[in-house]
């Protein structure tokens, strides 16, 4: 939870859930589910934690075992959305991606498709110079931003559907 993408979502998803009381979460492309786990424990919410690896998967679920956020937690292997995860569990009010900027740019269409309206985005592992970049294609997506947090480097994005 110490790298400027990581912390950066933490601190954003906190601010998230304390202004917005978000109901049902994504974490897209999940990892080892540090950021499924701090939804779950902060907002005691269903989270759908996804990634494109199986083992990261496994791992996401026993971690969410560990630390006790099992019960609100399901980890699935999903390459894109068209998972039926997806659709049995979304539309999501608030989503969480911490991936890279390319893979976040090229899946706008489907986090739109999968937002609640009026929903929160938190994207991160962007370098600051690809900032405006994946702005732009969330922006064509109909997503508008609201705060952007600078971090060693990297940005975390917090956009709303529109």
């Amino acid at each position: 939870g110490h790298h400027g993408t990581t912390s950066g979502c933490l601190e954003v998803l906190a601010r998230v859930v304390r202004n917005e009381r978000p109901r049902n979460a994504l974490d897209l492309g999940t990892g080892s589910a540090v950021l499924a786990i701090a939804l779950a424990k902060l907002a005691h919410i269903p989270v759908l934690a996804t990634d494109i690896d199986p083992v990261a998967t496994r791992v996401a679920a026993a971690n969410a075992r560990l630390n006790g956020a099992h019960a609100f937690i399901e980890a699935k292997t999903a390459t894109g959305f068209h998972h039926p995860a997806f659709a049995a569990r979304g539309p999501f009010d608030l989503i969480v991606a911490n991936i890279l900027a390319r893979p976040l740019m090229r899946l706008a269409p489907g986090m739109a498709r999968h937002m609640a309206s009026g929903g929160s985005l938190v994207l991160s592992g962007i370098l600051a110079e690809q900032r405006d970049a994946v702005l732009a294609a969330y922006r064509i997506q109909r997503f508008r931003h609201v705060s952007t947090l600078w971090r060693e480097g990297w940005v975390t994005l917090h956009l709303k559907q529109a």
